[in-house]
């Protein structure tokens, strides 16, 4: 149910309530979960009252309110009303200064990191503040504008840098070379020039459509026919960055160096996770955690969902929804 008591609601369509969450929930907490149809409101807190000891109460999707992400004091202090103490165990959340993360610590007395979120910071404090070196960075996905704060961070602090995704034929054009109908940012040519190292792909798989059935050859990367598009990193990629990540101690990864959602072009992420994986700090994000549920991530130290958040932390920026938490 979409709740009724604001006409500020931003998107509220029913597969966008919590709803779905409760049965599974019960299940891990080994109690019976309730769930409000609202975040606010009288009948919200009318529900809180009568939490019996050790209940548990899901309200709904705060984000129905456009209150949320505007950070709207008078929709934090209904939030915080609710509670005696807060506890922000999502990382993913904490490079955003709204209601439900920085608005409503200051209406409480006490407001702390969860365990999740306090593993999370500690991984990226030590392998950015302190890393074991040699110190790589994997840099995938689809674009380059995206990356541009990353990467100037990470130039300054890693030994090697590996660039992968859909982003490295923005590179390859840079450079003269035929990319076919795979994906460019044309307005971000000169940007990537200025950016543009030798730890690229030196060959690619390549497809004539974009589908899990389509037909594929491995090709030199300078040199892919016109209507093919690139989906994955060749073999002779995968032995080179495997050389450059054998003496590495941490490995810091964002991206996949491929199409992951299809199974036959998957490859090139799956075996770098292995070879990423053996004894080193290794920290993964963005949508690499969501590709590693469907293969082995060899030794992954730590799974960052909260790429963001993450991103924020490695450009130096800072984290609304961690710095107003009390060190408790």
């Amino acid at each position: 149910m979409v709740p009724k008591s604001s006409s500020l609601l931003i998107w509220g369509t029913p597969k966008d309530s919590l709803k779905v969450l409760v049965r599974r929930l019960s299940e891990l907490l080994g109690v019976k979960v309730k769930m409000a149809d609202d975040c606010i409101g009288k009948e919200v807190e009318k529900m809180v009252a009568e939490i019996p000891e050790g209940g548990v109460l899901l309200l709904e999707n705060v984000r129905f309110y456009k209150e949320e992400e505007k950070n709207e004091p008078e929709f934090a202090k209904k939030l915080a009303s609710l509670a005696d103490l807060y506890v922000n165990d999502a990382f993913g959340t904490a490079h955003q200064a709204h209601a439900s993360t920085e608005g409503v610590v200051k209406y409480l007395k006490l407001s702390v990191a969860g365990f999740l979120t306090q593993k999370e910071l500690g991984y990226l404090v030590g392998a950015l503040a302190n890393p074991k070196r040699p110190f790589a960075a994997i840099v995938g996905g689809s674009n380059v504008s995206g990356k541009i704060n990353v990467f100037e961070s990470l130039l300054e602090k890693v030994n090697v840098l590996l660039l992968d995704g859909g982003m490295v034929f923005t590179f390859y054009k840079t450079q003269g070379h035929s990319v076919g109908s795979s994906l460019v940012e044309e307005d971000k040519l000169d940007l990537a020039k200025s950016y543009l190292e030798k730890a690229i792909p030196s060959d690619a798989v390549i497809v004539d459509k974009f589908s899990a059935d389509a037909k594929w050859k491995i090709v030199p990367a300078s040199g892919i026919p016109d209507g093919w598009i690139g989906l994955d990193i060749g073999p002779d990629s995968v032995k080179a960055f495997g050389e450059a990540l054998d003496a590495t101690e941490t490995v810091i990864w964002n991206g996949p160096m491929c199409v992951f959602e299809f199974d036959k072009f998957a490859a090139g992420t799956e075996k770098l996770a292995d070879l990423s994986g053996k004894g080193v700090m290794t920290i993964i994000g963005g949508d690499c955690y969501s590709s590693g549920e469907g293969w082995s991530c060899g030794q992954v130290t730590s799974q960052l969902e909260a790429v963001p958040a993450w991103n924020s932390w490695r450009e130096g920026k800072p984290l609304p929804g961690v710095l107003p938490l009390d060190d408790a």
